[in-house]
């Protein structure tokens, strides 16, 4: 599997965002973004074509909050494989935390929901990175690299975890939060509900700072 493409010598990085951070209380913050005109599968682009959900999100023990996206050709032969970002969004963690995680990406997304009219936000996981293809602050297109599959340092078989949350302070604390469909999104179905939205060319105030510390890392 190909690795991570030349990074660009100039990225879109969270000094460029300063331009757009709004003055707001205490440590809320937001940026003017535009919103994603829908969302793809974050590997096999843009379907899963290759891929198989050996995991899925369950809420009730013994409980996983997301989805286990492996190769068909099982093991670690998925090693290295490309993981894409889901939609246009801004990466808010990107940090090796060790532990039982090692290499983690959050990106966060704004979308129109086309049942309500209304402006909605997401968080979404990508767990696991062999690699980290972007940084804290860098705006993502849909479909663009973000980092690569990876086991942890072998300590699983390669794959990627992946997430979805709606509710934006989970950060890397999973269980400050109920375990429901309020705080937390079915991956698969979200992306199928949500695939294709018309686009909107105007931009929104998307809130930052809505993390709680996790191994001396804050996210945007």
């Amino acid at each position: 599997m190909s690795g991570l493409p030349r990074k660009p010598a100039f990225p879109v990085l969270f000094a460029l965002l300063l331009a757009f951070i709004a003055p707001a209380a205490a440590q809320q913050r937001s940026a003017r973004v535009a919103l994603t005109d829908g969302f793809d599968y974050p590997v096999g682009k843009p379907d899963a074509a290759g891929y198989y959900k050996a995991r899925g999100l369950r809420l009730r023990p013994p409980v996983h909050f997301g989805e286990d996206w492996n190769g068909r050709g099982g093991g670690d032969t998925d090693m290295g494989a490309p993981v894409y970002s889901i939609g246009d969004g801004v990466v808010t963690w990107a940090y090796d935390v060790r532990q039982g995680w090692g290499n983690v990406v959050i990106i966060r997304y704004g979308y129109r929901d086309p049942a309500s009219g209304q402006v909605r936000f997401i968080d979404a996981l990508y767990g696991h990175l062999r690699d980290m293809g972007v940084r804290v602050g860098q705006q993502v297109k849909r479909g663009q690299q973000v980092g690569t599959i990876g086991n942890n340092r072998g300590m699983y078989a390669a794959h990627l975890h992946f997430e979805i949350r709606h509710n934006l302070s989970i950060g890397m604390q999973r269980e400050s939060v109920g375990r429901d469909m309020n705080n937390w999104a079915d991956p698969t179905e979200f992306i199928k509900k949500y695939r294709r939205l018309n686009r909107d060319w105007g931009k929104v105030a998307m809130p930052l700072g809505t993390y709680q510390e996790y191994q001396g890392f804050k996210g945007l």
